[in-house]
């Protein structure tokens, strides 16, 4: 049930372009695919051919692994955007350095 309101937080600070969005995505994300292994580990362990389906546990634990290995190139990249464009940091001191001139 807390991902009704932590998936959806994830999803305005990505879209805000926050640098904490991208470590709430991977904690949640973690937590997630955790959540589904623990929950479905007895059928799992009574079934192993359950893993081969298309839809499933594989699926979630690859897009897990993907989110968590893109975590740290995505926060370099917007680290080496914010430095190379300062004035993006704060776009109102970009107008307000605009009006003065």
């Amino acid at each position: 049930m807390s991902l009704v309101v932590l998936d959806p937080l994830v999803v305005a600070l990505v879209g805000l372009v926050q640098r904490s969005g991208i470590w709430w995505g991977s904690g949640v994300m973690t937590l997630d695919v955790a959540a589904n292994w623990v929950s479905n580990w007895p059928s799992v362990k009574a079934d192993p051919a359950q893993l081969l389906q298309p839809v499933g546990l594989t699926s979630i634990t690859l897009f897990g692994l993907f989110v968590l290995v893109s975590c740290l190139p995505l926060l370099r990249a917007m680290k080496n955007a914010a430095e190379s464009a300062p004035h993006m940091k704060d776009p109102r001191a970009r107008l307000g350095a605009t009006k003065a001139e």
